[in-house]
C-alpha cells in the first residue's frame, strides 16, 4: 500500500467544506481578550475540546492488549516490549510514551472507549474522516458541531478551531465556527523583555511608521494585561503543545467558547511505525499533560472534557516495512475531572477479525458523540445526529 500522508486541505476540497472555511471568521487575540472581559463564559459551563489525530493512529500500539498471543505473533516486528508498556489492567497497557495520560487514568480521569468505528468501515482517509466529522454514513455535508452551532444564538465565539484550516466538523448548514491562529499571543521573552513596553510610548516626534509600531507594541501589552498571567512568556514546545497551550490560556481567561478543536498529523504509519508513532504519542501525551495541569490550576478544572480520536485504527498484522496499513476500529480517549475513568465497550478480539481481516467494531462512534452532546453540550442527540438516540455517558 502506498504511504499517503493525510492532506487536510485536499480533504476540505473533497468534502466541499473548504468553501465554508473561507467564510470562517479568524478571530484576533484582541477580540478574544475583549470577549473574555465583556461576556465571559459563565462559571461551571461545560467545555468540549476535540483532539484530532490525522492519518489513522494505531490503536493496538496505543492501548496495548499485551497478553493476547496474537498481538506478538501478528506484528512481531513492531510489537512493544514489556519495557515499553505501562500496564493498567492484567491484559491492557498504555504505550510507555504516554506517562501523563497513564497517570490521569490512575486518577480515574480517563475513559477508554474500546473498538470505536462505524458499520462497514471505509479504509480511505477521506471517506472515513468525512464520516467522523459529519457523524453521518450517508454523505451529509454539514459537520456535527456545525449542526450544533446552527441551533445556538449566533456568536462568533461559540466554537473555535485552532490553526489555519477549519475542520469540516465545525461547518453547519447555516453557521460556521471561527478560527484562531495557533501562534495566538506570546509576550517577548529573554533578558530584554522587561524593557520592551517602553517602545510603545508615543512621541510627538514620531513619524507615521514609528507611531504605528508604538501603537502595535502598546496593543500587544494591553491585550496581554486583559489576560493577566496566563499569557505565555517563553517558547511553547511542540505543534500540539502550542495549540493546547493557547487553549488553556483562552479557557482559563473565560473566553466564551463551548467547543474547541486542535489536531496533529502524520499518524499514517505504513513504514517504521514504532519509532514514529512513539514520538507522536509522546508529543500528544506531553501536550495533554501540560494542558490538564494548566486547566487544573484555574477555575475551569471541572468544566473541560477532552476527546482524542483518529479516523481509523490500523491492521492487526504488521507489514514488511515495519509498519501497518489502514484498519478499522480503535480506542477513543475521553479525559477530564468529570469523566468517570475506566474501560467502556468491548475490546475487539484479535483472534476473531471481520471478513476483511480487520478488528471488529464494538462501539459506534455516534454513541460517543451522543454522550458528549448530552453530557457536555446539553443537547438532544437526535437533534444533531438524525435517527440516532444512543448516548454513551462517561460523566
Amino acid at each position: 500500500m502506498i504511504n499517503c500522508e493525510f492532506d487536510r486541505r485536499r480533504f476540505l476540497q473533497w468534502t466541499g467544506a473548504g468553501i465554508f472555511a473561507a467564510m470562517s471568521t479568524e478571530l484576533s487575540f484582541e477580540s478574544l481578550a475583549s470577549a473574555a472581559g465583556d461576556a465571559p463564559l459563565p462559571a461551571n459551563t461545560p467545555i468540549l475540546v476535540l483532539v484530532t489525530l490525522y492519518g489513522g493512529n494505531d490503536g493496538l500500539n496505543t492501548v496495548v492488549p499485551f497478553t493476547d498471543p496474537v498481538y506478538e505473533s501478528a506484528r512481531s516486528n513492531i510489537a512493544l516490549s514489556s519495557s515499553q508498556l505501562l500496564p493498567f489492567t492484567d491484559s491492557l497497557a498504555f504505550n510507555s510514551s504516554m506517562p501523563s495520560i497513564s497517570a490521569l487514568y490512575g486518577q480515574n480521569n480517563v475513559a477508554i472507549v474500546q473498538g470505536v468505528s462505524y458499520p462497514n468501515p471505509s479504509l480511505s482517509h477521506f471517506s472515513s474522516m468525512a464520516i467522523w466529522q459529519s457523524a453521518s454514513l450517508t454523505g451529509v455535508s454539514s459537520g456535527w458541531i456545525g449542526r450544533w452551532l446552527d441551533k445556538q444564538p449566533h456568536n462568533a465565539f461559540n466554537a473555535i478551531g485552532v490553526g489555519s484550516v477549519l475542520p469540516p466538523a465545525f461547518v453547519g448548514e447555516k453557521s460556521v465556527a471561527s478560527m484562531v491562529d495557533v501562534s495566538g499571543i506570546q509576550l517577548p521573552w529573554g533578558p530584554a523583555a522587561p524593557l520592551l513596553p517602553r517602545l510603545g510610548r508615543s512621541s510627538s516626534s514620531d513619524v507615521a511608521l514609528e507611531a504605528a509600531a508604538a501603537t502595535s507594541i502598546t496593543d500587544l501589552f494591553s491585550t496581554a494585561s486583559l489576560l493577566g498571567p496566563l499569557v505565555p512568556t517563553s517558547p511553547t514546545g511542540s505543534t500540539l503543545g502550542q495549540q493546547l497551550s493557547l487553549l488553556s490560556t483562552l479557557i482559563n481567561a473565560n473566553v466564551p467558547t463551548r467547543v474547541w478543536e486542535v489536531n496533529l498529523s502524520s499518524f499514517d504509519t505504513h513504514t517504521g511505525e514504532q519509532l514514529d508513532q512513539n514520538a507522536l504519542l509522546a508529543e500528544v501525551d506531553a501536550a495533554i499533560g501540560a494542558f490538564m495541569t494548566s486547566i487544573g490550576a484555574g477555575s475551569r478544572a471541572n468544566d473541560v472534557t477532552v476527546m482524542i480520536y483518529s479516523e481509523f485504527g490500523r491492521r492487526v498484522g504488521s507489514n514488511a516495512s515495519d509498519g501497518t496499513d489502514h484498519g478499522t476500529s480503535a480506542p477513543v480517549l475521553l479525559i477530564g475531572n468529570q469523566v468517570k475513568g475506566g474501560l467502556y465497550g468491548e475490546q475487539p478480539p484479535l483472534g476473531a477479525l471481520d471478513l476483511n481481516g480487520n478488528l471488529q467494531v464494538t462501539t459506534d462512534f455516534r454513541s460517543v458523540y451522543g454522550g458528549l452532546l448530552h453530557d457536555v453540550l446539553a443537547t438532544p442527540v437526535s437533534d444533531i445526529i438524525p435517527s440516532w438516540n444512543t448516548a454513551l455517558s462517561v460523566h
